[in-house]
């Protein structure tokens, strides 16, 4: 950084790794009730590679991985139109440096996780806009938010396991909160490696429910590590191991080809809620199955106000571990997300600025 610019990584356009350009940009300015917030850590997830690729148009049909790098599709962002070029990154533990003339002063000095999804009309408002994804976000050395998404958090984590934990969570939170999952329930996760599944089964677990875990074989250990009750595989037919009629709620961001065996395993008057489609977004449904068993499906993007404060409760309090799988320096982002693309890993990958990288703290296998 010099003379009042940072480094960061601007995503020109849809397309391959090479629309990620690591370059100087100026270091924004907080006005009104903004802060500025030096990035320590930042998490990799899906929706930067899907936002890149353009895969939320309506032209693409496919799962995430099967999307091509050579289309333009300008459409392909969360809210249609991507503001290229900007900066992604969609995960932010970080300290606040300095604030606007109208934000809170005792701010300044906090470490802080920025609320990754916003709601400008207010909650009862179903409109949002994202960091990283709607404006420019946290794969840079400074980030700016309103004050009012800026929660400090007081805990013994490193920034790295905090920068796991917004996006990832908050999106697996939001979908238990709105499915209303309660002791007692028994709930399925497909996916439940990867980061919202992960998180998913935490987060399922201390409202003492039951978890039911997809995953590949490969990851059977670390999903049993991580809490899961019951673990299948991708392999195995939902109908023979489970039964009609067996859970009361499915939480699946896999979708694809076995989302209606997810309405068959589900009990009359149970709950689907759903906040994306990795294995593809194009599904069959029999509607009989929806509205024969009184089934509610349940669309999850906007955040409810509660989630954010519940996971900042929740890691002050000792509920949630983080599941850190790899860190790399910013400028690795490609080497990163190619390692990620791979599914190896169970949890979460973070990008880490250079004026905060630790070299003891860089690994990937």
């Amino acid at each position: 950084m010099d003379n009042g610019h940072m480094m960061a990584v601007v995503t020109t356009g849809t397309g391959g790794y090479d629309k990620l350009d690591y370059k100087q940009v100026p270091i924004p300015t907080p006005a009104g009730h903004e802060v500025l917030v030096k990035v320590l850590a930042a998490g990799i997830n899906n929706t930067e590679i899907n936002t890149r690729l353009g895969w939320y148009s309506e032209t693409v049909t496919g799962a995430t991985e099967d999307t091509g790098e050579d289309g333009d599709r300008p459409d392909g962002g969360w809210n249609e139109v991507t503001p290229f070029p900007f900066i992604q990154g969609t995960d932010c533990c970080g300290e606040v440096v300095a604030v606007g003339a109208d934000a809170d002063q005792s701010l300044i000095g906090k470490r802080v996780l920025i609320r990754s999804c916003m709601r400008p009309n207010g909650f009862e408002s179903p409109d949002n806009i994202w960091l990283g994804s709607d404006f420019d976000g946290a794969f840079a050395q400074y980030t700016k938010a309103p004050s009012a998404d800026v929660f400090p958090v007081s805990c013994d984590w490193s920034d790295a396991e905090l920068a796991t934990i917004p996006c990832a969570y908050g999106t697996a939170e939001n979908m238990v909160h709105r499915a209303q999952v309660k002791q007692g329930d028994r709930v399925l996760i497909p996916g439940a490696s990867g980061g919202v599944g992960s998180a998913l089964i935490q987060l399922v677990k201390r409202r003492g429910a039951t978890v039911v875990a997809i995953t590949s074989a490969a990851k059977r250990d670390m999903v049993a590590e991580i809490g899961a009750d019951e673990i299948y595989t991708r392999d195995d037919d939902l109908l023979t191991v489970l039964g009609k009629e067996s859970v009361d709620v499915a939480i699946d961001n896999v979708a694809g080809a076995g989302f209606p065996k997810i309405l068959k395993v589900l009990k009359r008057g149970g709950r689907y809620a759903s906040s994306g489609a990795i294995a593809g977004p194009i599904v069959d449904l029999d509607i009989r199955d929806m509205y024969l068993k009184d089934i509610t499906l349940i669309g999850c993007t906007g955040w409810d106000e509660p989630v954010f404060p519940n996971l900042i409760s929740y890691i002050e309090k000792g509920e949630l571990k983080p599941l850190l799988s790899a860190t790399f320096p910013l400028a690795d982002i490609a080497i990163a997300q190619e390692e990620f693309q791979q599914k190896k890993h169970a949890g979460k990958m973070v990008l880490v600025p250079p004026s905060t990288l630790r070299i003891s703290t860089y690994f990937h296998s």
